[in-house]
């Protein structure tokens, strides 16, 4: 059942983080919903603005809408990701959209109000609640291209501010995490101290990570035993620290790097192994069938055992 993205907030808060997935295709969406009706947890089904160009925004929709009609006792919402004011103009007037993310978090801390409170006044008169971000996470991702001297983490004090001024429904923050396969170099985390003081200053409020795939060493060795060329170096984050996140706010949990591995081994894998093999349909099912599996254990390892 298609439910209002601060509704799944209010279940979820404190208790498990809900997994947001972003999506490009059929396949992934009719995974994503069977995982989630094999683990009997709510999921948040995500669009980008790379996603929307690729396929449509309207296809996806019917594409999400029919996998309700199959796997009817999900809970889940809609979500466009990292919308401009364009976007999030346009998904607000679809009427499709449970929320939308504006990102004007490398705009000024005044520019970055003006233009979330906008977002947040039209979305409102339609029901629909808005996360925005401060702080700049570093990385690429879809049409992101953000260099490490760019990045700059979440002020705790700031973000107190920011959530009074713009109204916002949730908050992405920026706690050392980045788009892409390489979210960390060394030893680095999650900066949890800033965590923990935002948390302080926005007690039950919902907080959102974005680049939060785990990136599996196991799979980046797969990949390139099939012949790809990923380093070695690419560090994702460890699920005791999403668990330490839960505990300070977070409630959405953003994943796409993950999916575009796990993508990547089955193929690179399949034409690997079998050469001969040219029809889409035989590692379509296989993709289908790993990332439902996925989807299962991504959700159920977002839950604290503190209920």
């Amino acid at each position: 059942m298609q439910l209002p993205i601060n509704h799944l907030f209010k279940q979820a808060y404190g208790h498990y983080g809900i997994a947001a997935f972003n999506v490009f295709n059929a396949e992934q969406v009719w995974a994503v919903f069977g995982g989630a009706s094999k683990c009997k947890l709510p999921v948040i089904i995500q669009i980008t603005p790379a996603a929307r160009n690729y396929l449509s925004s309207e296809l996806l929709i019917h594409c999400i809408k029919a996998a309700e009609t199959r796997f009817p006792g999900v809970d889940y919402s809609i979500h466009m990701d990292h919308g401009s004011l364009e976007h999030c103009y346009n998904a607000i007037h679809s009427g499709h959209y449970n929320s939308v993310m504006i990102d004007a978090s490398h705009e000024t801390f005044s520019e970055n109000v003006r233009i979330t409170h906008e977002v947040v006044a039209l979305a409102h008169q339609k029901g629909i609640a808005v996360e925005a971000e401060l702080g700049v996470l570093s990385g690429v991702e879809d049409h992101l291209t953000i260099d490490s001297g760019s990045a700059r983490f979440t002020d705790p004090a700031q973000a107190k501010e920011f959530v009074k001024l713009t109204q916002c429904d949730s908050l992405a923050i920026a706690v050392g995490t980045s788009h892409g396969a390489y979210k960390f170099s060394g030893t680095q985390g999650l900066q949890l101290e800033i965590l923990t003081k935002i948390h302080q200053q926005l007690p039950g409020f919902p907080l959102v990570l974005h680049g939060a795939s785990a990136v599996p060493f196991a799979e980046i060795e797969r990949i390139n035993k099939a012949g790809g060329q990923i380093k070695e170096s690419a560090k994702g984050i460890q699920k005791t620290e999403l668990l330490q996140a839960i505990k300070l706010g977070v409630c959405k949990i953003n994943i796409a790097t993950d999916i575009r591995l796990l993508w990547t081994r089955v193929h690179r894998e399949f034409f690997l192994e079998t050469p001969e093999l040219f029809d889409m349909v035989v590692p379509g099912k296989k993709f289908m069938a790993e990332l439902e599996t996925f989807v299962v254990e991504k959700c159920t390892g977002l839950i604290i055992n503190e209920r």
